[in-house]
């Protein structure tokens, strides 16, 4: 191989290993609600924070990457980012209410930062090869999840870790993850922008196209971490076991894995993305209407479908930032908008979620939430799947 093949080997690894880190620290919340619950009293509000701060970061700081980038170039922020996460992380391991939010929120303005400069990693650098790319990435980030969601409770409880470490451990895959990641520092230089910030939002704020990307990115991230935090929960109250129903959201995030990968890769050859669009949401609406029964009859199904739909339509969101620009600076700027919006949107659901469930006490009336969800992506989409650039 050439030394230019050889070094984007290294980097589709790292950009491999980078994803597997940014949704642990997120999916390792659910199954640990339960214990989380006990040891703390929070209440079920207070405890879909611990999801919703991470997406609020999201929201707040994906718009802010290009300021990072302009002053530590584009490898630097995300060495600074994955620094972010490791930290957060750890801060959470200590014994007390206040770090446990903080670190929560520090990572998650890591993790803001790492998930939007990957779309403009994969443009820059593979601009043949970019559905290969994306579906690999968004592959591991499911991957990462579904390890998360399947290994919290065994730590937590069979190695006798307790939720805090369960949830801190993952410090040390972040922190590989940052090691992996140096070499790419010899690339960085600070990024030169062609417009400020101010006039890339602006221009892109009169876009219907960049918009409903946007609104695509946020419904869509809204249903995942909702389902993230609350799934083991509502199995739980149905009589599962708390181990069984990590198991469960582990089997949503696995089958997630497949459709990020196969997804953007079918949707990338075709000219408009609309039919992977229609059926992922009507895959969607079927299963969550099976999650509406109140028992356990073919939950196995209801969630593996609904993994499947989630992942392609996270698979399909991070293609749209590539197929809907012209350049990888064009990317940087859709996505810090796309997620900047998006996330914010997204940011309500878990608490909101549970905040229903606290009023109604019937797991039946937030589901019917994500089921309008649904249709309000469905719509969206329509639009971000024309052929269409921002």
């Amino acid at each position: 191989m050439s030394p230019e093949q050889n070094r984007k080997l290294l980097l589709i690894f790292a950009i491999a290993v980078i994803a597997l880190n940014l949704r642990p620290a997120i999916a390792s919340v659910g199954p640990l609600i339960f214990e989380i619950r006990d040891d703390t009293g929070l209440s079920n509000t207070l405890l879909g924070l611990l999801t919703t701060l991470p997406v609020l970061a999201f929201g707040l700081f994906s718009v802010m990457t290009p300021l990072f980038t302009r002053r530590f170039g584009t490898e630097g922020t995300m060495a600074l980012a994955l620094i972010l996460l490791t930290t957060g992380l750890l801060i959470r391991v200590i014994p007390s209410l206040i770090p446990l939010f903080l670190g929560t929120a520090i990572l998650g303005v890591g993790i803001a930062l790492g998930n939007t400069l990957l779309p403009g990693i994969v443009k820059k650098s593979f601009p043949r090869r970019f559905g290969l790319v994306t579906g690999i990435y968004s592959s591991m980030l499911g991957i990462g999840a579904t390890i998360a969601s399947a290994i919290s409770v065994p730590l937590s409880e069979g190695a006798g870790l307790g939720w805090r470490w369960a949830l801190g451990a993952w410090a040390a895959i972040a922190f590989i993850g940052l090691l992996i990641w140096l070499p790419q520092m010899k690339q960085n230089i600070p990024v030169i922008a062609r417009r400020s910030l101010r006039q890339s939002l602006r221009q892109l704020g009169t876009s219907k196209l960049a918009w409903n990307v946007s609104i695509f990115v946020g419904l869509q991230s809204l249903t995942f971490y909702t389902i993230i935090a609350w799934l083991p929960e509502i199995l739980i109250e149905r009589g599962m076991s708390a181990g069984n129903a990590g198991y469960m959201l582990a089997l949503t995030q696995g089958t997630g894995v497949i459709g990020t990968f196969v997804i953007p890769a079918w949707a990338a050859r075709r000219q408009r993305q609309r039919l992977p669009i229609i059926i992922l949401v009507a895959l969607e609406i079927i299963s969550l209407l099976g999650l509406m029964a109140s028992s356990l009859f073919l939950v196995e199904l209801w969630a593996a479908m609904l993994g499947f739909c989630l992942g392609g339509s996270f698979g399909l969101a991070l293609l749209f930032l590539v197929l809907r620009t012209r350049d990888s600076h064009s990317a940087n700027e859709l996505s810090g908008m796309a997620q900047s919006i998006g996330y914010t949107i997204a940011s309500f659901g878990p608490a909101f979620f549970g905040a229903v469930y606290d009023i109604t006490l019937n797991w039946t009336y937030p589901i019917a939430m994500l089921l309008l969800i649904a249709f309000a992506k469905l719509a969206s989409g329509w639009v971000a799947g024309r052929d269409e650039v921002v």
